[in-house]
């Protein structure tokens, strides 16, 4: 292999190497069940494909307890606050005062279930407790609730829980309409029969005009599919309902009687003769 084409191969290759060493690096991990991969029941696959419309949005919050705490709480779905420290962190307490950033819980530890219109995301594996609980490792819980038409809103933080040796945990609260129940949308059997009806007298219809005015050469309203057969079918409905409908007997004499010749009796022949001149 000439000089050339060795350098070729090689930096065709070293390009390769590189777009697929980005390609892994840009790929972001996504929530990690508790317990092995093959536990994981269909209920929380469906919960966490469900949120994976929020995994793109970032959710901050501010709390401020007088001048010891003042607190960032950073929180994204399903994915790390800040991928390029490979922490699994998906909810970071960030410190104002002096900036130091405390994971309060992973998504490698991830736990999920759903009432009818809520959705309960837990984090755990977070960094452990100073003088608080134990010292057992921090814990997320964001109660995400029904809201239509909301995407998602009102990221905010109830409480943190320390007070106890054991279980203390961090609430957090949010609105999505991603916790809603999905609406049914079939439909019943009398809509889907009467879209068949319909349907089909459409196709009879413009079928049979197509047909009559292309192929039979019909102009006007003889274009009608069988033009004859709906005339006399209405002509019998209209006789049908004239029947029924009738409010005096079928013999019963007219109602109003022309005038006729024999009743107007003989005109006088002087009734005008005063008229004449003299």
């Amino acid at each position: 292999m000439s000089s050339p084409c060795h350098t070729f191969a090689v930096l065709v290759v070293f390009m390769a190497l590189a777009v697929g060493v980005g390609a892994e690096q840009s790929k972001e991990r996504s929530c990690d069940v508790i317990g092995d991969e093959s536990s994981e029941s269909q209920m929380e696959r469906a919960l966490l494909k469900k949120l994976e419309p929020l995994s793109q949005m970032r959710f901050n919050v501010t709390v401020e307890k007088g001048k010891t705490e003042n607190y960032i709480y950073h929180f994204r779905v399903c994915r790390e606050v800040n991928s390029t420290l490979h922490d699994f962190g998906g909810l970071v307490q960030t410190d104002r005062q002096n900036g130091r950033t405390t994971v309060i819980g992973r998504i490698n530890e991830t736990q999920v279930f759903n009432g009818s219109d809520w959705i309960m995301l837990i984090y755990k594996g977070g960094d452990s407790y100073g003088r608080h609980c134990s010292g057992e490792k921090r814990r997320a819980v964001i109660m995400i609730s029904c809201k239509q038409g909301v995407t998602a809103s009102s990221f905010s933080i109830i409480s943190e829980e320390r007070e106890k040796e054991q279980d203390c945990f961090y609430l957090f609260e949010m609105d999505s309409t991603v916790a809603c129940p999905a609406e049914d949308s079939h439909l019943s059997v009398g809509s889907i029969l009467l879209i068949t009806f319909a349907s089909l007298i459409a196709v009879y219809i413009i079928g049979g005009f197509l047909y009559q005015r292309l192929v039979v050469g019909a102009k006007g309203m003889e274009q009608f599919p069988h033009l004859a057969f709906w005339q006399d079918l209405g002509n019998l409905v209209a006789d049908g309902c004239d029947f029924v409908c009738r409010s005096k007997p079928r013999n019963a004499p007219a109602a109003y009687r022309g005038v006729g010749d024999d009743q107007l009796g003989e005109e006088s022949e002087e009734r005008d003769d005063h008229l004449l001149p003299m």
